[in-house]
């Protein structure tokens, strides 16, 4: 996999239908989450990737997921044209730091969502490699979402039946994802079917980190 140069900036977002949530980070504690929005600070050194605190209770390096994205060639040119702000200049991205490729610098994983329903549109994950981001992992099959569990990477998938509404899924796929040095591989996959009352399945949870 080919590496792409950034440009970073520090902020970061979940957005969930255009309102703030809260982010789990399972191996680093709770995240913090603020809206992405396009501000005037002054951007990192192009290309360079944020060391991780190692335990010295430093922050990780923030970096513009919206930026970071759109620099990748292997995001699909379809994401990249409908990744737009829902509101002013807030931008449906969550972006979580952590440690899931065992590397010396912070992995990134972000999320792309949908203003209208929330749904995840595709999930990516970067790694540092020499001082640049790699695109180490995509799922852009909607709905999706990825997320650090405990050193793992976890995606969520809803699954609709053919009459099923968008908020009321059949059933959900958890797959577990870890690093074997080279690329992600599955580990495991929990399948659950969705309890039906009165004719109609039961909500599910949205497409978001479990935290």
């Amino acid at each position: 996999m080919s590496a792409g140069t950034i440009v970073l900036v520090g902020t970061v977002l979940f957005a969930v239908g255009c309102s703030a949530a809260g982010t789990g980070l399972r191996d680093g504690g709770p995240a913090r989450t603020e809206t992405v929005a396009k501000s005037g600070s002054p951007p990192a050194p192009a290309g360079t990737a944020p060391s991780a605190p190692g335990g010295s209770g430093k922050p990780y390096q923030k970096v513009d997921p919206v930026a970071l994205l759109m620099a990748d060639p292997k995001v699909n040119p379809q994401v990249k044209r409908d990744l737009k702000p829902c509101t002013g200049k807030e931008y449906p991205v969550d972006v979580s730091y952590g440690k899931v490729t065992g590397g010396p610098a912070a992995d990134i994983v972000v999320n792309v969502l949908s203003c209208a329903d929330a749904l995840g549109r595709g999930s990516y994950v970067y790694r540092a490699e020499d001082g640049r981001y790699e695109n180490v992992f995509s799922d852009e099959q909607p709905p999706v979402y990825a997320e650090i569990d405990r050193g793992d990477l976890v995606v969520t998938k809803p699954v609709y039946g053919k009459s099923d509404p968008l908020a009321y899924p059949s059933g959900e796929d958890v797959v577990t994802y870890r690093w074997d040095g080279e690329r992600f591989t599955e580990h495991d996959r929990v399948h659950t079917d969705y309890s039906n009352i009165d004719g109609g399945a039961l909500p599910a949870p949205a497409v978001s980190p479990k935290g």
